[in-house]
């Protein structure tokens, strides 16, 4: 593949995930409709079988809608409360979210839990996210108190120690000014590069805290977080996932692993319910 071409796959997949989310975009103006299928309905309670209410978190260029269209359905019909909120808005962009500071981001993950637990009337939640939405979670365990109200943390594709973009952010000290452009405009976005601040402050003294079950879903085919492998967690109550190990013919890539992948989904549910876990094969995609 000419030099060109590899440079922009990794773009192409960003474009993408502004294209997934410009498509829904306009059912988000009508995100009143989700309660009607039981999604973000405050007056849900959850069940005996299902006693944790799940917070669902959206990656970056997404919003509480677009990102949640498959997920949030697959998980209603099998009897729990799901809720999802936007987080990381800038100024003057709309739908587009996850762009903010994510230790500000975190902040508002914070407030939203407190209130599905004040309406759900349950002592902890499960959070389930998808990119940076795997994240971002992790500073508010860490550092805002989260882990005495979460249960678990299921990342779908979460880039736990940053990425590099599929090489690209390795090339950012080479156009002076691109970096501190990025800080100073989509603080989200430098968050998430290879040894930011923000990153090394998170991983230090360990990826993991106390009393909180962590699952890592990822996909070797991950054009957006890379190396994919640096997505995976270390530390007690960590499950790392390789969905092709599971299944060798799922070729889902960042965007698809987190809004249509039932393979992916099979295994969000095992995680929220390890009790009554099935295996997770090629065949969950009809499940």
């Amino acid at each position: 593949m000419l030099p060109w071409k590899r440079l922009l796959r990794p773009l192409a997949a960003l474009l993408l995930t502004a294209t997934v989310a410009v498509v829904p975009a306009a059912t988000a103006a009508q995100a009143a409709d989700a309660p009607s299928r039981g999604w973000n309905d405050y007056s849900c309670k959850p069940s005996a079988a299902h006693p944790r209410p799940v917070v669902l978190v959206h990656g970056t260029f997404a919003n509480s809608v677009d990102n949640w269209l498959a997920l949030a359905p697959y998980l209603e019909s099998r009897d729990y409360c799901v809720f999802s909120f936007d987080y990381g808005q800038l100024s003057g962009v709309p739908l587009f979210h996850g762009l903010g500071p994510i230790d500000k981001s975190a902040e508002q993950l914070k407030t939203f839990v407190d209130k599905v637990l004040t309406a759900t009337g349950a002592p902890e939640t499960d959070l389930v996210g998808h990119s940076q939405g795997g994240l971002m979670p992790r500073y508010y365990l860490k550092f805002l108190g989260g882990a005495a109200k979460v249960n678990a943390l299921v990342g779908i594709a979460p880039d736990n120690h940053g990425t590099t973009l599929s090489g690209l952010t390795n090339l950012l000290p080479y156009f002076p000014g691109v970096g501190d452009f990025l800080t100073t405009n989509t603080p989200g976005l430098a968050d998430q590069v290879v040894g930011s601040a923000f990153l090394t402050k998170l991983n230090e003294g360990g990826d993991t805290v106390p009393g909180v079950k962590y699952t890592v879903l990822a996909t070797q085919y991950d054009e957006v977080v890379t190396p994919y492998r640096s997505q995976f967690l270390s530390g007690s109550g960590v499950h790392n996932v390789l969905l092709q190990d599971l299944c060798p013919l799922d070729l889902s890539e960042h965007v698809a692993i987190g809004l249509f992948d039932r393979i992916a989904f099979h295994e969000v549910a095992n995680a929220l319910d390890p009790a009554h876990a099935t295996a997770t094969t090629c065949a969950s995609a009809l499940s």
